[in-house]
């Protein structure tokens, strides 16, 4: 497939506060993005001053209203700041596309014209394109957009340990501007049904956390780590599960000496989370945790205080 171009118009954005940043590095804080029920209100967000007491911006209705796709939807926002200090995010505008969402915004209040990215338009009989997420590679100076879609008659040895012909493998572009995407390329392929794949780094390593996917004929269900030293090559080993089962949409964060990781425990109907100071033996701490009623999978990033006292006013 050939590199694409989106072309489009970036409206002009309010800039964001400058309050406490003229002493030096202002203090930031955790949020974290998410949707309710089906993602059709579109992008919610909460914040916590210790990652673990969440409490949900604008009265926990949504700041942005998805207009993309047949479905409208705006399931699994994943939003990171970039060097061009905008919030770049990206969502999954329906549950049986053949592209991703974009918009980006400096102050998470007023976002851009959210476009339609077609990432897995080159493969005809691709049924899906789920839970996007972004990195960016300072090195090459270019973010990594990757998600989970399903192909028709691809990796059929695993066809039958899925339900409903869903058999996903991770995929991956990169782009330096959100204008012209590489060609999409297999980014994860582990030999089994996967889908949420999230990456972080430490130090100069990387590592993902994935969920297996898995039904049948034993349902799996669960969160995974792999690590790497090369941005680009996950053809690694893959750990043993990190999670209980019937889990899914990890995002990573670091408080203090602890890497900690949310889920999705749809189950449940309500987010958990795991701890770990070493990325090898982990915690489970949901127990310690608080989340909005209702949260589905999305993101937790860092922002200064002046960007949270912005939407706190919303």
């Amino acid at each position: 497939m050939k590199a694409f171009r989106i072309h489009y118009i970036v409206p002009i954005l309010l800039a964001f506060s400058l309050i406490g940043c003229r002493y030096g590095k202002e203090d930031e804080v955790f949020l974290i993005s998410y949707f309710k029920n089906n993602g059709e209100d579109g992008l919610h967000l909460a914040f916590s001053h210790d990652g673990l007491k969440w409490e949900a911006l604008n009265n926990d209705k949504s700041i942005l209203t998805p207009e993309l796709s047949k479905d409208k939807l705006m399931r699994d926002p994943c939003i990171i700041k970039g060097p061009d200090e905008k919030f770049h995010m990206v969502w999954t505008v329906s549950w049986e596309e053949k592209g991703i969402g974009y918009s980006n915004s400096s102050d998470l209040i007023n976002w851009s014209e959210q476009k339609f990215i077609p990432v897995m338009e080159h493969e005809e009989t691709t049924k899906n394109s789920w839970a996007p997420e972004l990195f960016y590679d300072h090195e090459q100076k270019q973010y990594i957009i990757f998600w989970a879609s399903t192909v028709t008659n691809k990796f059929s040895e695993t066809e039958n340990q899925a339900e409903e012909s869903w058999n996903h493998r991770i995929y991956y572009t990169t782009t330096k501007d959100f204008e012209v995407f590489e060609e999409t390329k297999i980014f994860v392929e582990p030999g089994f049904n996967v889908i949420d794949a999230t990456i972080s780094q430490n130090g100069s390593d990387y590592f993902m956390i994935i969920k297996d996917e898995t039904l049948l004929p034993e349902a799996k269900k669960n969160l995974k780590i792999l690590f790497s030293k090369d941005l680009y090559n996950w053809d690694v080993t893959i750990s043993e599960p990190i999670s209980k089962s019937w889990v899914e949409g990890p995002t990573i964060t670091k408080i203090e000496d602890d890497w900690v990781v949310y889920f999705d425990q749809y189950k449940e109907q309500k987010f958990g989370a795991i701890k770990s100071k070493n990325l090898n033996s982990w915690e489970d701490i949901s127990n310690e945790v608080v989340f909005p009623e209702g949260i589905r999978h999305g993101t937790v990033f860092k922002v200064q205080k002046s960007i949270l006292s912005r939407l706190m006013s919303l």
